[in-house]
């Protein structure tokens, strides 16, 4: 795999856009990003095996990566990096929700699961974090990918999320689509909704939240496959857009578990 140089988002966001290719062709990207935090430390948010070039800017950032305080992986099913990157950092603090921990049992994990709430003490304030209600983050199918934890720099007014919401910027012709460029929610969340009565109510309710708590945000950078520019209060309205186009979904789920 091969890797961009990290854009600066700006006030201490790092942002990489990294290659990851399905069935080795189609290159569907991924991404990870450096955050700084108040005191000069920062923290790595997903983990990505870095070339030389995107090392060599980060290590002059954290004098080495000794500044580097911990690494927060997300996703339970993004796991294709995290060895290397502790291996690559192996002082700072390793993080990862329930699936990171079974799926390597003999890392050290630093405290709890990533779901049950990152600590604000080792972010230093700045960063915020929500993860979907509603929906399971890991699935019995292992190819149901809709659940993570997603992340808010205010400073920098970024919001970073793997696969829960997508954007897919796509070719010509497929870029005259109207999939094309817009926010929305991952297909499998039909899979995702916990099968209980007022899932499909709970996970509605948090993301009209999640519009309303970050209406500031002024990008969203999603893994696959760009970064969208937000207008002012534009959150909501992308949000309420992608609620639209999942009514059915979640109509069909209220029909059935209530």
């Amino acid at each position: 795999m091969t890797d961009e140089l990290f854009s600066e988002f700006g006030d201490g966001f790092h942002h990489l856009r990294g290659t990851f290719r399905v069935g080795g062709v189609l290159n569907v990207s991924t991404h990870c990003a450096l955050v700084a935090l108040p005191s000069g430390k920062f923290v790595f948010l997903d983990s990505y095996t870095l070339s030389d070039a995107a090392r060599a800017q980060i290590d002059a950032l954290t004098d080495g990566g000794a500044k580097v305080a911990a690494i927060i992986n997300l996703h339970p099913f993004h796991t294709v990096h995290i060895e290397w990157m502790h291996r690559a950092f192996p002082d700072a603090a390793l993080l990862g929700t329930k699936r990171h921990h079974d799926k390597f049992p003999t890392l050290p994990w630093h405290g709890g699961l990533c779901e049950d709430g990152i600590p604000q003490d080792l972010v230093e304030g700045a960063l915020e974090f929500s993860t979907p209600r509603g929906v399971d983050l890991v699935c019995e199918k292992d190819n149901v990918h809709f659940g993570s934890v997603l992340a808010f720099h205010p400073a920098s007014g970024t919001i970073f999320v793997d696969d829960t919401l997508s954007r897919l910027s796509l070719p010509f012709p497929l870029s005259l689509t109207p999939m094309s460029g817009r926010l929305d929610f991952h297909p499998t969340l039909a899979s995702a909704l916990r099968k209980e009565p007022g899932a499909a109510d709970a996970f509605r309710e948090w993301a009209i939240g999640l519009g309303t708590d970050w209406h500031d945000a002024r990008r969203i950078a999603t893994a696959h496959n760009s970064t969208m520019a937000l207008g002012p209060d534009g959150l909501p309205e992308r949000i309420g857009g992608a609620l639209a186009r999942v009514k059915a979904t979640l109509d069909r789920h209220r029909e059935q578990y209530g």
